[in-house]
């Protein structure tokens, strides 16, 4: 087995939004949280870690013409908009592994729209939360 130290670039991440690819997307975090609170009985020290609900929530960062292709798709607002996106890292042709990652049931939660002066382009970017962050491959 060769070993391999490439890491995955930027040019080798595609966001896939309710079945286009997002070719303006200019960045995407996403994460998932657990709420988890410590449990005391006798004594100073808690004696477990009990978990509860699960969150996923995340933001993309797009032009301003991949986010008018989202508010057409929302008819008029990305808030209308319940989608499957699908954030895939890796180019076969470089001998990487294709890395997937489903966002199912995608929402976004805020749309705001703002430029200053100097700017050569708007950026758009909208938080979202979702059903759940499953890892495909």
């Amino acid at each position: 087995m060769a070993f391999n130290s490439r890491e995955y670039e930027w040019a080798d991440m595609s966001l896939i939004l309710g079945g286009g690819d997002m070719v303006e997307i200019r960045a995407i975090k996403y994460k998932e949280k657990m709420e988890k609170e410590p449990i005391y009985a006798k004594g100073r020290q808690p004696h477990s870690i009990q978990a509860g609900n699960q969150a996923y929530e995340g933001e993309i960062t797009l032009l301003q013409s991949g986010y008018d292709k989202l508010v057409i798709a929302g008819a008029g607002s990305v808030l209308n908009l319940n989608l499957l996106g699908m954030v895939a890292y890796g180019n076969p042709m470089s001998g990487d592994a294709i890395r997937t990652k489903s966002l199912i049931g995608l929402q976004f939660t805020e749309a705001e729209n703002a430029m200053k002066q100097g700017d050569k382009f708007m950026e758009v970017s909208l938080p979202f939360i979702c059903l759940n962050i499953s890892q495909l491959a």
